[in-house]
């Protein structure tokens, strides 16, 4: 049982690398508004992290994903809040509700909302953005989650349709996704 138990957490591992990957060299594609980068790879990312690997593999995605892009000069510390809030709501909305919507659900809300909310004293504090108020990146954030998780949607309803995302989770967890 151990040893299905490394596996499973290895497969976990190796997607979670990937979907890292995928993210970063997607924010090479981003566009500006009010201030933020946005990136909207990043939420398909998160949005195909949630349903298959899971909330906290999709966070230390995210966290990791934010990491490189901001050492790359890819991305700006408002990329911390955004997609770790979108992904880990998205990834717990979808393993305790077990439809694909709830993660669309998650992901917009996480990181248009919360995260863009979160971003203000990121903004205001650590990159001396004296301008920025609590809501300034909410639209940002709202437009660039909202194209990801459309792109995302495109991606994960076929694949639910085809059974793909079921041997997937049956694959990754030993028991199959809904």
């Amino acid at each position: 049982m151990e040893k299905q138990a490394g596996r499973n957490s290895i497969k976990k591992l190796t997607l979670t690398a990937f979907f890292t990957a995928v993210a970063v060299i997607g924010s090479l594609f981003s566009f500006p508004v009010f201030g933020s980068k946005c990136a909207p790879v990043q939420h398909l990312v998160n949005v195909l992290c949630a349903v298959t690997v899971g909330p906290w593999w999709g966070l230390a995605q995210a966290f990791m994903a934010a990491l490189l892009r901001n050492l790359l000069g890819l991305g700006s510390p408002l990329a911390f809040p955004g997609s770790m809030c979108g992904v880990l709501l998205a990834g717990l909305l979808y393993k305790y509700g077990k439809k694909l919507p709830f993660a669309y659900v998650g992901e917009v809300f996480g990181t248009g909302i919360l995260g863009g909310m979160l971003s203000y004293p990121i903004a205001a504090f650590v990159m001396g953005n004296k301008e920025a108020a609590l809501f300034t990146f909410v639209v940002p954030f709202l437009i660039s989650t909202c194209g990801g998780t459309l792109i995302a949607a495109a991606i994960t309803i076929p694949m639910k349709a085809s059974g793909l995302l079921a041997r997937m989770g049956q694959s990754l967890d030993g028991e199959p996704v809904k």
